[in-house]
């Protein structure tokens, strides 16, 4: 569905894209994500040739991706993460607005329009102006204006930022629906648990290149972290500290406000090893977490920042 090739971008003296390379296949939902000026947004419009770049190439359906690339814009939906739609216009005009500047059938679009109001959920809004509406519902009309006129590739960006957990699950629910009905989409967001819950595949972005891509399991059998321990309510003196961290298979340990948390490679024992110890030493604690790694710590070790940094 898309190949980028050695994609490179320059602001003046700030190399934004470094020889960037990502190949989407037809059918995916393709995780992209990255730390705050990443490349993620430089990449994105490069890609529907909104940019002009220094060197490299993007082929969507196996055409060359440029300004004057009709045929393919008209297949591409786009949701950016800030709601781009009329206040003056009601829900349904918006979407019949946004659905004509491809379709141009009446009959069709019409068609069209009931089937993305219905898709979003806003069968009860369709005459209400988007400022009267919730964000989360302004989100729905937003993705609506994005998807009416069927396409074959969708990109979201951050659609789900302000929402309540309603309709982030309809929101989340419909992208997985568009899937199934056999869109391709590239979804960014900073929320892990929403990449690991819809994304077939993910790369990690930083400094405009790619640092690590595949499904989350093989993101995750990439990193050191085998399980992380979190123990709650625990008083640590600086010697008992000094003999976890020298537990073996622990290779960073963290504590503050008496939350211990342990981070360790893959083995079979450690949480047994940690409590073993503790009970050792006749150490309180209360509350004991052991989690597998998540894309959380895949995205923190590959590269040491937070997502919202």
């Amino acid at each position: 569905m898309i190949q980028i090739q050695n994609l490179v971008k320059r602001y003046g003296s700030l190399l934004a894209l470094d020889h960037l390379n990502l190949s989407i296949q037809e059918g995916e939902i393709f995780g992209l994500l990255g730390p705050n000026g990443s490349g993620k947004t430089t990449a994105i419009n490069c890609l529907l040739a909104l940019l002009k770049y220094d060197k490299g190439s993007v082929t969507i359906m196996g055409k060359p991706m440029k300004p004057d690339s009709y045929e393919i814009k008209r297949e591409i939906g786009v949701v950016m993460q800030e709601v781009a739609v009329f206040d003056q216009m009601t829900v349904r005009e918006n979407i019949d607005y946004f659905c004509g500047l491809y379709i141009r059938e009446k009959s069709r679009r019409k068609k069209l329009v009931e089937e993305a109001i219905e898709f979003v959920g806003l069968e009860d809004y369709t005459k209400t102006r988007p400022g009267k509406l919730s964000g989360g519902l302004q989100r729905r009309l937003n993705i609506a204006c994005g998807i009416v006129h069927r396409p074959k590739l969708i990109i979201l960006d951050e659609p789900t930022v302000a929402v309540d957990p309603q309709s982030r699950n309809r929101i989340l629910e419909g992208i997985q629906e568009l899937n199934r009905q056999g869109s391709t989409i590239i979804y960014t967001s900073h929320y892990m648990e929403e990449v690991e819950q819809i994304c077939s595949r993910i790369a990690i972005i930083d400094h405009g290149r790619v640092l690590a891509s595949g499904t989350k399991e093989e993101l995750k059998n990439m990193i050191k972290t085998g399980e992380t321990i979190t123990i709650e309510a625990v008083a640590l003196e600086p010697e008992y500290l000094a003999d976890i961290r020298g537990l073996s298979h622990v290779f960073d340990v963290s504590y503050k406000d008496q939350v211990l948390v342990i981070r360790c490679s893959k083995a079979k024992h450690n949480l047994v090893s940690v409590l073993n110890y503790l009970r050792e030493k006749d150490i309180a604690f209360g509350k004991v977490f052991s989690e597998l790694p998540t894309l959380n710590d895949v995205f923190l070790e590959i590269t040491g920042k937070a997502l919202r940094d």
